[in-house]
């Protein structure tokens, strides 16, 4: 069992494939389809240039403030691939990769980043939650999933994921602590991508590891290295099944990377230095991973450039219809914080059309 071999208190960390793609855990490598795979690149792949392209909008007034996720897709593709269809993902923001995984379309992502909440209109197929601004209330979200699969017999695992700073946030603690208290089966996925906005991970907590909060909860925890696309779906996948038996909630910690800013309102050139990224650059997933897709004889540099032609024509063409259709209408603020709107609220709702049709006089 990964989580004794690997307990975070002995500070050893899961690692499969190393920066420069090769098996470094040949009992531990997966046994993945060719056509899994292929599907957890070309997510990754297509994740990052939607994020790239997503930069330069929101640099070009295009779209609204964005946090990047270069850097951090093997977390998000080697989570969510080991999962089941019918478990729940509650995200937090930066979560791009889960939802392209997962089915969601890239016309709502950019849609909700555009100032639009109808693109946090998951289509329900995909079992993702909206996405979570508020830091930390994914996991009491995710908690409550867990646990009413639990009383329903449903067999549905809930996944939460948050970031390093996330866990200085009291609603991390409570939503754990709920669920190990009831066995729910919840997994929760700390992508420490190594700064809370400025604050570096090494001053928000003493602890030498975050995956060793666990032990408060009395459950299992893990540290992966998170750039590591294989270990992280052979972590995410015991814990899976571990939290599906009805054994209770399991933390992993996936050590990785944030490349870019926290935000497009953030200057990172402030808080760390080039060399710091450069670094980390050398570690970068999608490097080592299609190194290991090549190595094995599934992928070729041909393909790849080729994928990323179409994806730059893809992302741009689904940006150029959000731009065409995706004005929010005024009334919208009225519809959505209920099923439906309450007397206070159609009241109002009614007086503001009027007003509009008159001509806003």
């Amino acid at each position: 069992m990964l989580f004794k071999d690997y307990d975070p208190l002995k500070k050893k960390q899961l690692q499969i494939l190393d920066p420069k793609g090769k098996i470094v855990s040949p009992e531990l490598e997966p046994k993945i389809s060719k056509e899994e795979l292929l599907k957890m690149y070309k997510t990754m792949a297509l994740g990052r240039v939607a994020d790239i392209k997503a930069l330069q909008y929101q640099r070009q007034g295009r779209l609204l403030t964005y946090p990047p996720n270069r850097g951090q897709e093997a977390t998000q593709v080697g989570t969510i691939a080991a999962f089941e269809p019918k478990d729940w993902v509650s995200p937090a923001f930066r979560e791009l990769n889960i939802m392209l995984y997962r089915g969601v379309p890239l016309h709502n992502i950019y849609l909700y980043w555009f100032g639009n909440e109808w693109g946090n209109h998951m289509p329900l197929e995909t079992k993702v939650l909206p996405v979570n601004v508020i830091i930390g209330s994914q996991v009491t979200h995710a908690a409550g999933l867990a646990y009413a699969s639990k009383i329903l017999k449903k067999g549905e695992v809930a996944l939460a994921t948050i970031g390093d700073g996330g866990t200085s946030h009291g609603e991390f603690y409570e939503g754990l602590n709920f669920a190990a208290s009831y066995n729910a089966p919840l997994v929760v996925v700390i992508q420490n991508n190594q700064y809370a906005i400025s604050t570096p991970r090494k001053k928000a907590t003493k602890a030498e590891t975050l995956a060793q909060k666990a032990v408060a909860f009395g459950i299992p925890g893990i540290q992966v290295d998170g750039n590591d696309i294989l270990a992280m779906y052979v972590a995410a996948k015991e814990a899976a099944d571990y939290a599906r038996k009805g054994n209770g909630p399991v933390l992993i910690e996936a050590v990785t990377y944030r490349l870019g800013a926290h935000t497009t309102s953030d200057d990172p050139t402030i808080y760390r230095s080039d060399d710091e990224v450069k670094e980390w650059e050398k570690k970068d997933p999608m490097i080592r991973f299609k190194k290991y897709l090549i190595d094995k004889g599934y992928w070729s540099e041909k393909e790849d450039q080729k994928l990323e032609e179409e994806n730059n024509t893809y992302v741009g063409e689904t940006f150029k219809g959000v731009e065409a259709t995706g004005n929010a209408e005024l009334l919208d603020i009225f519809k959505y914080t209920y099923k439906e709107m309450t007397p206070q609220l159609e009241e109002q709702y009614q007086y503001m059309k009027k007003f509009l049709e008159e001509g806003g006089k």
